[in-house]
């Protein structure tokens, strides 16, 4: 049985390629293994094959400004700012992030089963995968920007899949409280797995937001660095914007 609405889904959005800005859609496609289209390709320093760490170093710090897309056939597109889309992985594509970040930069696949049929190029290794599914409640960053009312609490920061809207609770980041639950959004099945512990990329500037470090003190200070919640797929499904959430 599932329990009451507890809110209902106002953003989704995936990331097909890691660090770089999302992509926000009207539905997304959510499989056991994760997200259709999602942390398909890495950025990675093409002097030593490095993957980008905007959460470490300086040098990374622009790439959340560069722009992804996927096409209908699942071809990546990325645009640097002020530049036109360009098909990546590719020679373009590579000289113009280059370019920008200021030192040579290449875009990849992780792993063939991402590869373009056409690319026969060097491949790269996810750096992390937490879970297939990271959510994160208004109710949350509602409460960030209570403890930090001069900062931007935007949901970019945190780079979330579903972001769910709903009402404050006072005191509380709700989401980090219901590890173990079991969550229906629509016809998809969760369970919430762990507590997303946030880095250093929660600080950087974005487009429409400045950097900001104490966005992470508030967070290391009032809920254990973290905000927002991993979760495990039970029940695939297609959820779309408006889809309400419960408890199961």
């Amino acid at each position: 049985m599932s329990g009451p609405v507890l809110g209902s889904v106002a953003e989704l959005w995936r990331y097909p390629a890691s660090s770089l800005a999302g992509e926000r859609r009207d539905a997304i496609e959510v499989g056991s293994e994760g997200i259709e289209g999602d942390r398909m390709f890495g950025l990675v320093d093409a002097s030593d094959n490095e993957i980008a760490r905007p959460d470490r170093e300086a040098k990374w710090h622009k790439v959340p400004r560069i722009r992804t897309r996927l096409t209908d056939g699942h071809d990546l597109e990325i645009a640097i700012p002020g530049g036109d889309w360009l098909r990546a992985p590719g020679a373009e594509c590579d000289s113009a992030v280059s370019a920008y970040l200021g030192f040579p930069a290449s875009i990849r696949p992780f792993g063939h089963d991402n590869a373009p049929p056409a690319y026969a190029g060097p491949m790269t290794q996810a750096r992390y995968g937490k879970a297939p599914v990271h959510l994160l409640t208004t109710a949350s960053l509602a409460r960030l920007k209570a403890l930090h009312p001069d900062g931007a609490a935007d949901h970019r920061r945190f780079r979330p899949n579903i972001v769910v809207d709903m009402a404050e609770v006072e005191g509380s980041f709700p989401e980090t409280e219901w590890i173990g639950r079991k969550l229906a959004i629509g016809g998809l099945l969760l369970t919430i797995s762990e507590p997303c512990r946030r880095c250093g990329f929660t600080i950087i500037a974005q487009d429409g937001f400045d950097h900001d470090p104490a966005i992470l003190r508030n967070l290391v200070r009032h809920n254990a660095h973290n905000i927002g919640v991993y979760c495990t797929v039970d029940q695939a499904a297609r959820v779309e914007i408006g889809a309400p959430m419960r408890f199961v």
